[in-house]
């Protein structure tokens, strides 16, 4: 496990916008560029420490520039680990996780580095700094704090043992959910039990049953929310029951793959590490960093919408049951029942068929000439597809970005496609951040779980999934668009609750008149949608909102109660605690469960949104009153555009997030145009 320089990640790479060379990656190339990465940061931070003299550039430029073999590894390893992964990355991760949680803490939680930083805090209008300089200087100081660098040498000990121990945890939880969700998929062994289905659909069922070995049958893999997409199709009550059971017990069966211990051990600890740094809980610990500051202020804001968005659920269910009891139904409207009679009814009300929109939402047309389209007229972004880049995977399809003047911006690799080795989701990755101090330009990565349509066909896309792409692709474009001296500052490096702002907002050009009417055409026929189509989607905007809304909030309260316990509540029992949190709030609705209940809540657990999630929602209100900025000022114009670009998208995290969106919108948002898209008013 030797490392030198023929290691690809031992020095940068030489290939196009640094793409990693994936030709000379392989299995075997991790482990030493990681060791050898974290040896080489800690010379660098002790050849800081070496300096007498303590400055801006000596002291926080070169922690900046410190740790860049690590950094190529890790950037690599993780998008490579949830995008494709296997046996041999599993073990590596789970080998790093620790050591990574004990090498960063040697760094944020060494007293000497810490007392350097603090010195040119505490001067800081002293030393003539410019903007970016000065809040650069301000986040390190805020890092080493929040990462507990003040506290006492036998506090920073114990906090390192529960840092390296919930490292392990977080790994473990990803594990058992991964193999958990492969080994819930469902087999089917009639083909009439897929009725509703297209043919198109039921092949790919069959073809994913074929990769497992289960010639002549047909399979459904569990996806990471609540539920399942084709529960809006499949009229076999007994086979929608069946996926939704297993989709409510991912991560809870008494197996190897039970998350219940995992998950109350990590509540556990991290109510003890908030002890530490002398608050109450996790929750108060993270929201000091955030916009939302306290978690009082997060539940004051969902207190606003709880009560309404279950009132709408509950006259939604009422609608719903009626549908299904006229169609023959018995009993009472259960949660796998809600999706296929939400779209019956929505065809009934609105005359409008989901399952009749898919042809109209094709894949490349939808990339090309929806995505790429508008991000073109309201950039000036162009966009060339590199089949000759090798990228980590063979799905994974690498498109260059120019500037409207033909310059570089970017690299784009968007990869698409569910499988097994790919974790659940939809989201986005950096393999290259751009910066000045290095001079790079970026490399984003964006993945979505859109099922693979067997061999020559055509991947079309629910009006979701197509909202899903869009979405993820604001995220791409906050990267891609950054224009940032440091790597600390670039693309989506904001406050966690202000990261989903920049690609909400983007979901807004899925149904632009401009942008829908370029896209969504019939992929045989190319037929444009029907108007009447477009009209009943605006009408039908808020259908159902009072579920999507009650399902979220429930998920965003079972979060913040999981970090709300301190250290000396004793939580046993995880499904009467997620209950009772749920209860408490007034969200406990049979029909709507939790879009994520705790074993397979990974955002929380195995991600960074721990005490955090409720950030979709809070940037919600920010990308709701931003799309009224828009419409009152023209909307899909250059002039709207390079506003947003030049304010908010191409600063990154360089200055204080709200500061940022006061300066594009000239106002602070208020909460009232979410309510009223959300038909909560």
């Amino acid at each position: 496990m030797t490392f030198n320089d023929q290691n690809p990640f031992a020095q940068r790479s030489t290939l196009e916008y640094e793409l990693p060379d994936f030709s000379a990656i392989n299995d075997e190339s991790y482990l030493p560029a990681f060791y050898a990465g974290c040896e080489q940061q800690l010379a660098e931070v002790a050849a800081i420490l070496a300096q007498q003299e303590v400055t801006f550039d000596n002291t926080i430029v070169a922690l900046e520039r410190s740790g860049q073999v690590l950094n190529r590894m890790l950037m690599v390893f993780y998008n490579k680990s949830s995008s494709d992964t296997s046996k041999a990355l599993d073990d590596i991760e789970e080998e790093i996780a620790p050591k990574l949680a004990a090498h960063s803490d040697a760094i944020r939680l060494n007293p000497a580095l810490f007392g350097r930083i603090k010195q040119l805090f505490d001067n800081r209008s002293a030393l003539g700094l410019n903007t970016e300089d000065e809040w650069l200087l301000e986040r390190y100081y805020q890092d080493f704090t929040h990462a507990g660098a003040h506290l006492s040498d036998a506090q920073r000990e114990e906090l390192t043992k529960l840092n390296e121990e919930l490292s392990k945890l977080e790994t473990q939880f990803g594990k058992n959910l991964l193999n958990d969700t492969n080994a819930l998929a469902v087999v089917v062994d009639d083909v009439a039990e897929l009725d509703g289905l297209t043919e198109g659909q039921i092949a790919a069922c069959a073809q994913a049953a074929k990769d497992r070995g289960l010639e002549g049958k047909w399979l459904i893999g569990m996806v990471n929310f609540t539920g399942h997409p084709m529960l809006a199709q499949l009229t076999n009550r007994a086979l929608r029951e069946r996926i939704m059971k297993n989709s409510l017990i991912k991560g809870k069966q008494d197996n190897e793959n039970d998350n219940r211990p995992v998950l109350l051990k990590m509540a556990a600890l991290r109510a003890r590490r908030a002890k530490l740094f002398g608050v109450a809980t996790h929750a108060e610990h993270v929201l000091q960093d955030r916009n939302a500051a306290h978690p009082d202020n997060v539940h004051k804001m969902l207190r606003q919408i709880a009560p309404a968005a279950v009132r709408n659920a509950k006259l939604e269910a009422a609608e719903l049951e009626a549908a299904m009891q006229a169609d023959g139904g018995n009993g009472n409207l259960q949660s796998w029942d809600w999706d296929l009679y939400t779209e019956r009814v929505r065809e009934a009300k609105f005359n409008l068929d989901s399952a009749a929109l898919k042809p109209y939402f094709e894949l490349e047309r939808v990339l090309f000439d929806g995505v790429f389209y508008a991000a073109n007229k309201l950039f000036g972004l162009s966009f060339k597809e590199r089949k000759d880049l090798k990228t980590y995977h063979p799905e994974a399809r690498a498109f260059e970005v120019f500037n409207e003047d033909g310059s570089k911006l970017a690299l784009f690799i968007g990869d698409f496609f569910t499988r097994d080795s790919k974790r659940g989701g939809a989201w986005m990755n950096n393999l290259v951040d751009q910066n000045f101090l290095f001079g790079q330009l970026p490399v984003v990565v964006n993945n979505l779980n859109v099922p693979k349509p067997a061999a020559g066909e055509p991947a079309l896309l629910t009006y979701d999934e197509t909202t899903t792409l869009f979405h993820e692709f604001g995220h791409a474009l906050h990267g891609m668009l950054s224009n940032v001296k440091y790597p600390r500052f670039s693309g989506t490096s904001v406050q966690r609750d202000f990261v989903e702002f920049p690609s909400q907002v983007n979901e807004m050009w899925l149904s632009w008149p401009e942008v829908i009417d370029n896209y969504a055409r019939h992929y045989e026929t190319g037929e444009r949608i029907p108007q009447d189509w477009l009209d009943s989607l605006k009408a039908s905007s808020t259908f159902n909102e009072g579920h999507a809304t009650t399902s979220y909030l429930a998920a965003a309260i079972l979060d913040l109660a999981w970090h709300q316990i301190t250290e000396d509540d004793d939580i046993r029992d995880v499904e009467a605690f997620e209950a009772k949190a749920i209860a408490d709030y007034g969200l406990d609705f049979d029909p709507v469960p939790t879009r994520y209940r705790s074993t397979y809540f990974s955002h929380i657990f195995a991600g960074g949104y721990a005490a955090g999630y409720y950030g979709y929602i809070w940037s919600e209100v920010l990308d709701a009153d931003t799309v009224d900025w828009f419409k009152q000022n023209g909307g899909l114009t250059r002039a709207n555009g390079d506003h947003f670009r030049d304010t908010l998208l191409s600063r990154g995290g360089s200055l204080n997030s709200m500061q940022m969106f006061r300066n594009f919108r000239g106002q602070d948002a208020t909460i009232e145009p979410l309510l009223k898209r959300r038909g909560l008013i």
